[in-house]
């Protein structure tokens, strides 16, 4: 199968992120998924442009001393310029903006158990608005079915899930909303790692999730 990311984040969320007007937790979903996807990227750094060329029509231009750039080549000239050891080329399962709230890969996640071998591990994003966390699918488990509240953003990050007709691999981003009902299934080939984010509870079907829902805070 092909490793180019199939699903995308859509260009209303794309377009906020650019604005800086979203929760914190969505963020950090817009930042791991550009991390790894290109043409998503693209859309972003083209949105920031069109805002940069905003704010340059409405400020005034403002003049620089002589002095300043003599005061520049002078700090530049006194920068340390010792070559950068390599960094290591093995492939993070974690994109960089991830590890930075884990404190590194996956052997620093902290899991906590949520049932039928499914873990996950809250995310330290601001409270309130949106909550993030990392979840852990066994290869062939499913999720409970349910339904949402609010938006659930999921990334797949490793391995892969079917929901429907519609497989999710690394980088593929889920969007479900308030008329979505599902049950995503992990890949039997590999267990799943995901990143999920949503703005309000999940509606679980089933009585036993609906139980446990206050403790593990989903």
């Amino acid at each position: 199968m092909s490793d180019k990311i199939q699903h995308h984040l859509d260009d209303d969320i794309l377009m906020a992120y650019a604005a800086g007007a979203l929760p914190e937790a969505f963020s950090l979903m817009v930042a791991a998924h550009v991390s790894l996807c290109d043409e998503c990227r693209a859309v972003v750094e083209s949105y920031e442009a069109l805002g940069g060329a905003v704010l340059d029509q409405e400020l005034e231009a403002v003049d620089l001393s002589e002095h300043s750039l003599a005061a520049t080549l002078v700090k530049i000239a006194g920068m340390d310029q010792q070559p950068r050891p390599l960094r290591s080329r093995k492939r993070s399962v974690l994109p960089a903006p991830i590890r930075d709230y884990v404190g590194g890969d996956l052997d620093a996640v902290k899991w906590r158990p949520v049932g039928m071998g499914v873990k996950q591990a809250i995310l330290p994003t601001e409270k309130g608005s949106a909550s993030a966390r990392l979840l852990y699918i066994p290869a062939g488990a499913a999720v409970p079915d349910h339904g949402h509240h609010g938006v659930e953003l999921t990334m797949v990050l490793q391995g892969a899930f079917n929901d429907g007709d519609e497989r999710f691999a690394r980088g593929d981003v889920e969007i479900a909303g308030v008329d979505d009902q599902h049950m995503p299934v992990a890949d039997i080939s590999e267990d799943c790692i995901c990143l999920a984010v949503t703005d309000a509870r999940l509606k679980f079907n089933s009585l036993l999730p609906r139980l446990a829902q206050p403790f593990l805070r989903i």
